[in-house]
């Protein structure tokens, strides 16, 4: 099992890539170095957003199939194959595969991995946090989604972080309202963890997502003043805390993806893809 002799996890072996039909489009990123840049803003029109609602949907659907089927046992590679199945069996393309590189169609985060861990033989033990990260490519957008959920039976310490996690990104979320800064999100999220002496990652982000993966827009998820975008609406974008037990610094594998916590302490993460109403937030990314 690739653990080393601290219970801190390795890199383990990798799959071959996995296919996708030729029928299915792909983002014109696949198989370049790096995505074009994207030029034309964070608002979309009404009929942009019912496509980017239908893409977020699909990959909430997704990501509640690999959650509700992760058990001990079973490595995240198993999870990726599950995931890409269900996408390409959908009409999408899995965006994470190919986008900078990365070669698996979701990104698999287990215990101290923040974000990006990406899916191989690990076998998942009892009391693991696991983190899924899923997006789906369809119709020309994006819509992008991640998850945190014990393995069998955990520790109240690992329970409790997740489920204040997720009340984390919801308050973020609530937060939201046109004409306010995105930086009203950070302060919501970081003065919740706060309260219970949980560090925040900084140096990765929500952000703008649509007709791209990842449009430039920020969205902070801790109290951060310089980040003054004004909130509007038709605006897209993600909310994405990752909330640790620890420090919110991190390390980063050779892999060039997997970015753990420094100290090594558990971590975990929920993500939703909202648009922004004249009423305040819609989460897109429900699978109902």
């Amino acid at each position: 099992m690739p653990v080393n002799a601290r219970g801190h996890l390795v890199p383990g072996k990798l799959s071959p890539r996995r296919e996708v039909p030729a029928s299915i489009k792909k983002p014109e990123y696949v198989g370049k170095p790096a995505p074009t840049p994207h030029t034309t803003g964070d608002r979309y029109d009404q009929a942009t957003v019912a496509k980017i609602r239908a893409a977020s949907k699909l990959a909430a659907r997704a990501l509640e199939l690999i959650l509700g089927s992760a058990k001990p046992g079973m490595t995240t590679d198993d999870l990726d194959r599950i995931g890409h199945e269900f996408l390409v069996e959908n009409g999408a393309y899995p965006s994470t595969l190919g986008y900078r590189g990365f070669p698996k169609s979701i990104c698999t985060s287990l215990n101290e991995v923040v974000c990006h861990g990406i899916p191989d033989d690990t076998i998942m033990r009892d009391g693991d946090i696991l983190n899924v990260d899923i997006t789906a490519y369809i119709d020309g957008v994006h819509g992008d989604t991640n998850g945190s959920v014990i393995i069998g039976e955990g520790s109240q310490e690992a329970i409790d972080l997740v489920e204040r996690t997720k009340e984390a990104m919801h308050r973020g979320i609530r937060a939201a309202l046109p004409g306010r800064e995105v930086s009203v999100i950070g302060r919501a999220i970081e003065s919740y963890a706060k309260r219970f002496g949980y560090g925040v990652i900084r140096d990765f982000t929500g952000h703008g997502v649509g007709t791209s993966f990842h449009t430039g827009l920020i969205i902070p998820h801790y109290d951060a003043p310089e980040y003054s975008t004004v909130i509007e609406t038709g605006m897209v974008f993600t909310i994405e805390p990752m909330i640790t037990l620890g420090s919110h610094e991190w390390d980063m594998w050779e892999d060039g993806w997997t970015v753990t916590t420094k100290d090594k302490s558990l971590t975990a993460q929920f993500e939703h893809t909202i648009h922004i109403t004249e009423d305040g937030p819609e989460i897109l990314t429900e699978a109902k």
